[in-house]
């Protein structure tokens, strides 16, 4: 019988750390996953400890460092799996969705719960996740998300809750599929990606957030000559204060582009109102409209496209795409 190869990088997070005495969550030397039983037929595991850090200290660096060591050394195995900090597992999944991954599943997991709290859940999340690299049918589906019995794509995938174990949802969409006790069920496929191949992630892209009242003085603060981009986390479907909405287009006007995505967490951002500030005149200005995508991913698919060249209508097109 073929045992399906599956290589494991363990990068830190939540599921490799235990509660000590006082209940405080504190990152361990040891990762406990690496000591877990795996009760899974035809299922061969590599693991290695890639990274040891919490996801909060996860760069786009520390992503691109996991893309060039999967394109090394995946020709030798049948999927990967990442454990991962859930704070940022969501842009991890969604920049190597970006990239130009070899074809085999790539699937992320992680944990709510420390490996030695009440109700853990990281040696299960884990099991599945070998579970659904090592079925044939996740081939072509993209990086995968699996956590809590569901299987979800990486763009579309975000943290929901800050403790509940069923943290991630697909709001929109919801999950590519579920996982049963001895089965997988997919019952949808992830669009078509985009995909490069970087050999670098550099630049600064900062997120603002509207809120009511707002004026200008963040956007007074920044130093336009030192960032790469902006990310504008929009009212409703794409709105904002009219003096933002001016100062914005003088921005975009000096070369930096500026992408928009809606703060709600379902629906989508598109230039509907025409008052001003509203999205018709920010869109009109050269502001990106970004589809599907929250703030972070938004400002990670910025970050990819200024580091693979992309300019002028090629950049507007690939993050309005």
């Amino acid at each position: 019988m073929y045992e399906q190869k599956i290589l494991v990088l363990h990068t830190g997070g939540t599921i490799s750390m235990q509660a000590d005495g006082t209940g405080k969550v504190v990152t361990n030397d040891v990762n406990p996953m690496n000591h877990v039983s795996i009760p899974l037929d035809g299922i061969q595991v590599t693991a290695l400890d890639f990274f040891n850090i919490p996801s909060p200290h996860i760069t786009p660096q520390h992503m691109l460092k996991l893309y060039q060591h999967i394109k090394t050394v995946a020709k030798d195995f049948d999927g990967i799996v990442i454990t991962h900090g859930t704070d940022t597992l969501e842009e991890t999944a969604y920049f190597l969705d970006t990239m130009k991954l070899p074809n085999i599943p790539v699937v992320l997991t992680g944990a709510m719960r420390s490996s030695n709290e009440l109700g853990s859940d990281g040696v299960y999340n884990y099991l599945s996740a070998l579970r659904v690299a090592a079925y044939e049918k996740s081939l072509g589906k993209g990086v995968l998300v699996v956590m809590n019995d569901e299987v979800h794509a990486a763009k579309y995938v975000t943290k929901t809750h800050t403790t509940n174990v069923s943290t991630f949802q697909t709001p929109t969409h919801g999950p590519l599929g579920l996982i049963m006790k001895h089965e997988i069920l997919y019952f949808k496929t992830a669009e078509p990606r985009v995909h490069f191949d970087l050999g670098c992630i550099d630049g600064l892209v900062p997120i603002i957030t509207a809120y009511a009242g707002m004026k200008t003085e963040i956007l007074d603060m920044l130093d336009f000559n030192t960032i790469d981009g902006l990310i504008i986390e929009a009212f409703g479907a794409g709105n904002l204060p009219y003096e933002v909405a001016e100062k914005l287009a003088q921005i975009t006007s000096q070369g930096v582009p500026i992408a928009l995505v809606s703060r709600c967490f379902n629906g989508i951002a598109e230039p509907v109102y025409a008052y001003p500030g509203g999205g018709v005149q920010l869109h009109d200005a050269g502001i990106f409209f970004v589809k599907e995508l929250n703030a972070p991913k938004a400002r990670i698919k910025l970050l990819i496209a200024l580091n693979a060249g992309l300019e002028g209508n090629d950049l507007r097109n690939y993050i309005e795409g």
